[in-house]
């Protein structure tokens, strides 16, 4: 299983000391952060586009293009792009710069995005919404399959036969769907054949199982082999020393920033004892030890069999030096266990399979 970061690059107040970091440490930050799960062996880091005044990242692939010239390895993806209020010209060719400068390492992991700032700014009506999804996608696409371009639709003037440069390394260019947990979403990217990266930040996660299943059901539907098509589950989460200093170091980032979401989204405040209950096994959170988030990855491989797990540890105000070494642990305390485990499991599935009169 590949194992990874992704954040939206938070500036907001901390809750536990009242300071603001500027944008600009902000990105300094980053790039660190980005080294670092490099240095340490991680596989993705992922950035996700925001226009709201709490994150800094409004364009993902500058950020990213930032990191792969202090990084090797690590591969490089947008968490997520918001394709509806995009043009798919533009991203394909900024993610395609991104993969030439970075040997091949960018991923772009489209969304229809949670906040919806981004609509108004670039002109578009949120009545719109699923419908600007599914032109852009179907654009980006053909941008990804073809160097010269026919394409119309209604939401974007007409292609005729125009080359998209540059082109990118990787051939093609990976591009995962994002989902939150609308069925629709799900079965969109099993139609499409794409891999899929579900979002699980909150309640009990064996109630997305069956949306993994649908996804992988609607995929053999349309005629596409769903034993290669990988799952990222992306999760909010911690880790330190301790499950507890884990739990107390976290909580308070986090639910200043759910219960600041839940004011304009009309949700219940969340308490410390909700809190506590989600990083539970069974739970959303990935929160605790060394120790405990592997046996909660594992879990959720037993449910999933997912491919891929990104965490999103930095929420909020949380500190550098604490990001930092939550980076440090997943790289070099959890990843080997996980793939050793989940490699251990694959290979006794195609025995199984192999050895089947």
């Amino acid at each position: 299983m590949e194992l990874g970061f992704y954040t939206f690059a938070d500036v907001m107040t901390s809750p536990v000391s009242g300071e603001k970091i500027s944008p600009a440490q902000r990105l300094r930050n980053l790039i660190e952060e980005i080294e670092l799960a490099d240095q340490v062996g991680l596989d993705v880091f992922g950035l996700g586009e925001h226009h709201r005044p709490e994150y800094v990242v409004s364009a993902p692939a500058v950020a990213l293009a930032a990191a792969a010239e202090c990084t090797r390895n690590i591969r490089l993806t947008s968490a997520v792009t918001v394709l509806s209020s995009d043009d798919p010209v533009r991203v394909f060719q900024n993610f395609a710069t991104l993969d030439l400068l970075s040997g091949g390492r960018a991923e772009i992991m489209a969304g229809r995005g949670s906040f919806i700032e981004s609509f108004p700014l670039f002109g578009y009506d949120l009545d719109d919404y699923d419908q600007l999804f599914s032109e852009k996608l179907d654009l980006l696409l053909h941008l990804r399959e073809e160097e010269h371009v026919t394409w119309s639709g209604k939401h974007r003037p007409s292609i005729r036969d125009r080359g998209i440069y540059p082109r990118p390394l990787q051939n093609p260019l990976p591009i995962w769907i994002a989902v939150g947990g609308t069925p629709a979403s799900v079965m969109r990217a099993g139609t499409l054949g794409l891999p899929m990266a579900l979002a699980i930040i909150g309640g009990q996660t064996p109630r997305f199982v069956p949306l993994a299943k649908a996804y992988r059901e609607a995929a053999t539907r349309a005629g596409h082999d769903a034993t290669t098509l990988p799952i990222s589950i992306n999760s909010h989460g911690y880790i330190a020393d301790t499950s507890q200093q884990a739990r107390d170091e976290h909580a308070p980032y986090h639910l200043a920033v759910m219960n600041e979401l839940g004011k304009e989204r009309g949700w219940r405040p969340m308490s410390r004892s909700a809190y506590d209950a989600e990083t539970s096994q069974r739970g959303a959170l990935m929160v605790g030890s060394p120790e405990e988030v592997i046996d909660k990855i594992l879990y959720q491989h037993s449910l999933f069999g997912h491919q891929r797990f990104l965490m999103q540890a930095s929420i909020g105000a949380m500190p550098h030096k604490n990001i930092l070494h939550a980076i440090e642990l997943l790289g070099t305390k959890i990843a080997p266990v996980i793939r050793r485990e989940t490699r251990s499991s694959s290979d006794s599935n195609e025995s199984l399979v192999d050895t089947r009169p």
